[in-house]
């Protein structure tokens, strides 16, 4: 089976580690290899006094020659390994810092891609991630039969809130109603901010109508809770027009808009929320 080379980049800490090894490996021969030579060179001291107290024997001084040729050799061999293992180390190092510039630059990337997909103030899904979601619902639901819902959301009179408290407690209102939508919303579904005070649901495998007024009075009934800010409670009523798939529409487009117009009738006629099916305006 042939090595997997994208993987190898992919994990440049993987290729560290095994530097490592192989460095304290080289560590341990060139220690060993150290110690040899140091014996060597006790073995040939002895050698060559007990030939000094003894006649000449020139095979014993054959033998001392190439024991000293030897020592000579691993001496050098010795040395090699620790100009390796110098270059080692000077690699792993260098390698270490790249990591750490890999990791910051695929952080920054992932904070990149997060922010371009989420809203700068409530950290919802923006409008693109939503559509994007939809877009994969709606094949997923066309492909499997499913019925999927989407809520437009709007809340009443927060223009008067921002008019009368300013911008500072209007951008904290958003923030305390998205995390209330956050707190309601199922696993599978989707919340996001689609801009100033409006906000999109997606709502994924519904198996009736009942069960999407079950949610949408749930919604309702938490965002109406009473907010602390600017030292009192302040309560909004939240407006919902609720679309279906396939009958409201079959594109991310049509669903929107249908749930969009069901909204204002539901502001208009102020019963919290309204479907696209009973708008007398819905072409």
């Amino acid at each position: 089976m042939k090595k997997n080379k994208a993987s190898d980049v992919s994990n440049p800490n993987k290729k560290t580690i095994s530097l490592s090894k192989v460095l304290k490996k080289s560590e341990l021969i060139k220690d060993n290899v150290t110690n040899c030579v140091e014996e060597l060179s006790s073995v040939n001291e002895v050698l060559k006094q007990e030939l000094a107290n003894q006649e000449t024997n020139l095979e014993v001084e054959n033998a001392i020659e190439k024991s000293d040729a030897v020592k000579d050799k691993v001496e050098d061999v010795a040395e090699q390994l620790t100009i390796v293992n110098e270059a080692l180390a000077e690699e792993i190092v260098e390698r270490e810092r790249l990591e750490d510039q890999l990791i910051e630059v695929k952080a920054q990337g992932d904070s990149d891609r997060h922010d371009a997909l989420h809203d700068t103030l409530t950290g919802l899904p923006n409008r693109a991630l939503f559509t994007d979601r939809l877009e994969h619902a709606l094949a997923q639901a066309n492909r499997y039969h499913w019925t999927l819902a989407v809520m437009f959301l709007d809340l009443d009179k927060f223009k008067e809130i921002n008019d009368i408290y300013g911008h500072g407690v209007g951008d904290t209102l958003l923030q305390t109603i998205s995390k209330r939508l956050l707190d309601v919303t199922r696993e599978d579904d989707t919340v996001s901010r689609h801009g100033g005070d409006e906000f999109l649901y997606l709502l994924m495998q519904m198996e009736s109508k009942s069960d999407i007024d079950l949610i949408a009075h749930k919604i309702i009934n938490s965002i109406q809770q009473p907010c602390r800010l600017a030292g009192q409670d302040i309560v909004i009523n939240p407006s919902i027009g609720i679309s279906i798939y396939p009958k409201d529409g079959n594109s991310s487009e049509e669903l929107i808009n249908s749930a969009d117009k069901a909204m204002y009738q539901a502001k208009l006629k102020k019963i919290g929320f309204a479907y696209a099916e009973d708008n007398p305006l819905k072409n």
